[in-house]
């Protein structure tokens, strides 16, 4: 099946497609909130996070509230391109079947 070449390999994993899905309506998001909503681990979604940010996709800010670290992901506009071609791709797809 030449679908899978089409898409891009960044967004086709479930957990960082669920991430940009969030994202996408959210614009940004605390961690808690991503591991919350994904059902993931700290460590996978740590690492998800960690190639959406290399490819560009979102950009991470680590900060303090109060005494407690607070990381958020913010998807960018490279990011909204690649989701939105992502979508459109699937759906040229689907209307082949």
């Amino acid at each position: 099946m030449t679908m899978f070449k089409d898409l891009d390999p960044v967004l086709h994993s479930q957990l960082r497609l669920a991430v940009m899905s969030l994202l996408i309506t959210e614009k940004t998001a605390s961690f808690v909130f991503l591991k919350e909503k994904t059902r993931s681990t700290a460590g996978n979604l740590s690492v998800q996070l960690e190639k959406l940010a290399e490819a560009g996709y979102i950009a991470i800010e680590k900060s303090f509230k109060g005494k407690k670290p607070l990381t958020t992901a913010t998807i960018t506009k490279t990011g909204i391109r690649a989701f939105e071609e992502y979508v459109e791709r699937l759906r040229q797809y689907i209307d082949r079947q």
